[in-house]
């Protein structure tokens, strides 16, 4: 079984201020930006590590370009979160100008 996940463009998710964004890329990709505020758990330590998600509040995953955070959303909606995958991911968020740390 596999759940349609929500894509949200970069406008979307930056209007989606109740949700965490959870950053699944290595630790060296974060020196290219990262979204404030963005929680970084990378996508090989999000298994033994879901368990650190407010499961209160909905996750926005995200990586460099959407593969990855698709993947890490596919893991979140099986173990029961509401999750949606930011389209396009850093690539697109930083194409159209949006703030990065």
């Amino acid at each position: 079984m596999n759940p349609q996940i929500p894509q949200l463009t970069p406008a979307q998710a930056a209007d989606r201020t109740e949700a965490v964004v959870l950053d699944v890329r290595e630790a060296a990709e974060l020196t290219e930006g990262r979204i404030a505020g963005s929680t970084h758990i990378p996508l090989g330590q999000l298994s033994a590590r879901a368990f650190e998600l407010d499961r209160a509040r909905p996750v926005i995953t995200v990586c460099r370009s959407g593969g990855r955070s698709s993947q890490a959303a596919q893991f979140l909606a099986g173990q029961g979160y509401d999750v949606a995958n930011l389209d396009g991911g850093m690539t697109q968020w930083i194409a159209e100008g949006r703030p990065t740390v």
